[in-house]
């Protein structure tokens, strides 16, 4: 649980920091291994996340929920953890 917290702590930094960037940028990694990329656009307050697979194949997700993107970043993240 504490690290969906970490998760949407570091998506509100974001936003915050979005009043001074255009579009702030982080990138959530596991073991060295880049999982995804997420952007977020002040002007529409959306989350883009760019989810990379073992082969660097992307796909993009766009949330104007902070929370539905923080589970999104959160399940990635497990699923790297944790394979099945």
């Amino acid at each position: 649980m504490s690290q969906l917290v970490s998760i949407i702590k570091r998506l509100q930094t974001m936003q915050n920091v979005g009043e001074q960037e255009d579009h702030p940028q982080r990138l959530f990694e596991v073991n060295g291994r880049v999982l995804c990329q997420v952007k977020y656009f002040p002007a529409t307050s959306t989350y883009e996340v760019e989810e990379y697979d073992k082969n660097n194949n992307m796909q993009k997700y766009q949330f104007d929920d902070i929370d539905m993107a923080a589970i999104e970043i959160f399940d990635i993240i497990q699923e790297e953890k944790n394979p099945s």
